[in-house]
């Protein structure tokens, strides 16, 4: 297959991704939605993790950071300052591709994806969202248990369905 078939094979493959992202988290309601943001949802992270570890780190990468740029423009985003719509958007979309890192290990990936978009929401809840912490709970403590309640139950339901996904070998699938 020539390069640019193939490049246009991943950027197709990609689109429908971002749009199964799309249908996944921002069409179809959340299973749990937290009143600052951050939700549960139905399986929302996992086409964006299967693509980075079917396809690897800079694809990955790309498609997380367009996820997270449809996901601000869409309605119900919380936006309060230019960098913290980076880092709950673009950024912490983009660190789902760091899955792709770990293609022979894609457990691993999950992990260190979902933990990427975990640092991206946390530094953001420190900086920008402190002001909802309970008074004498650190920011630090507050934006921890707040982001990790909803991404723990991500990881896991993502986890679980990578490793069906695995097991039945649909990572190489029309590779």
């Amino acid at each position: 297959m020539s390069k640019i078939a193939s490049d246009t094979k991943m950027l197709a493959e990609g689109t429908v991704i971002i749009a199964l992202t799309v249908i996944l988290k921002d069409v179809l309601p959340p299973i749990y939605q937290l009143p600052q943001g951050g939700s549960v949802s139905a399986a929302g992270m996992v086409p964006l993790l299967w693509f980075a570890l079917r396809r690897g780190l800079r694809p990955g990468l790309e498609a997380g950071t367009v996820y997270g740029l449809v996901h601000m423009a869409l309605p119900g985003s919380y936006i309060v300052d230019p960098i913290q719509a980076l880092l709950d958007y673009p950024i912490a979309f983009a660190a789902l591709g760091l899955a792709g890192m770990f293609r022979k290990y894609p457990l691993a990936g999950v992990g260190v994806g979902i933990f990427g978009r975990f640092l991206a929401h946390f530094a953001s809840g420190v900086w920008f969202f402190s002001q909802y912490a309970p008074a004498g709970t650190h920011p630090v403590v507050y934006s921890a248990i707040y982001n990790g309640s909803f991404l723990f139950v991500e990881f896991i339901v993502s986890a679980i369905l990578i490793y069906i996904v695995v097991k039945r070998r649909l990572l190489e699938i029309y590779l």
